[in-house]
């Protein structure tokens, strides 16, 4: 065996790379059109529990972890949904408060009625009733829903649920502290980066302001 066979043969095998195949970076909004039409869709085909899902991953704006981490006491502790939650982030330990609107509220109800769910389990089940649904269960889930109204499910993921409403409101308003306020961050430059925000939306904003 000569010097370059010697080399070649310890050498490890190539692995395939993690992302081959997948596209890399910050996944993009649903537009509120998207959202409208994932929300029908599921309601035509009675898919409750998609449905409680789809509506409070919307609304809470947190990320897939704390979607499924979610209890039913965090918004029904009193076997109705409330107005408003406060649910502690995994990544952060800090709480973060969201407003459930009349939509989600009854998508949630609707939901716990038919599962007879109970304070202290978790609010979707996995794999047994005692385990919550698993994180690549809900991307999963996610990416049937987008695929279900003709969207790219490799473009879009948990994420762009997190960032759909949270996105509208910063458009809408300008408002950033707010925006930080309802995704948890700690620095408001975390925000600036996850919302995409570019100087040209800056002077957009400044613009609208008259001193």
């Amino acid at each position: 065996m000569n010097e370059k066979e010697t080399i070649s043969s310890s050498r490890p095998p190539c692995r395939q790379p993690w992302n081959k195949g997948k596209l890399i970076g910050a996944k993009p909004p649903l537009r509120a059109s998207h959202v409208w039409s994932i929300r029908t869709k599921l309601q035509l085909e009675e898919r409750t529990r998609d449905l409680a899902l789809f509506n409070l991953a919307i609304d809470s704006k947190l990320r897939g972890c704390d979607v499924v981490a979610v209890r039913v006491d965090d918004v029904a502790p009193n076997g109705y949904t409330l107005d408003r939650a406060t649910v502690r982030q995994k990544k952060t330990g800090r709480p973060v408060r969201f407003e459930l609107t009349e939509q989600t509220r009854q998508a949630i109800d609707g939901y716990l009625r038919m599962t007879n769910r109970k304070p202290g389990e978790f609010l979707f089940a996995g794999r047994g009733d005692r385990r919550g649904l698993a994180t690549r269960q809900y991307a999963r889930l996610v990416g049937q829903w987008v695929a279900s109204i003709g969207l790219d499910p490799l473009k879009y993921g948990t994420h762009s649920l997190r960032r759909t409403k949270a996105t509208l409101i910063y458009r809408r308003t300008g408002n950033l502290r707010a925006v930080q306020l309802l995704l948890g961050h700690t620095k408001i430059e975390s925000t600036v980066r996850y919302l995409g925000i570019e100087i040209d939306d800056a002077i957009e904003i400044a613009e609208k302001i008259e001193v």
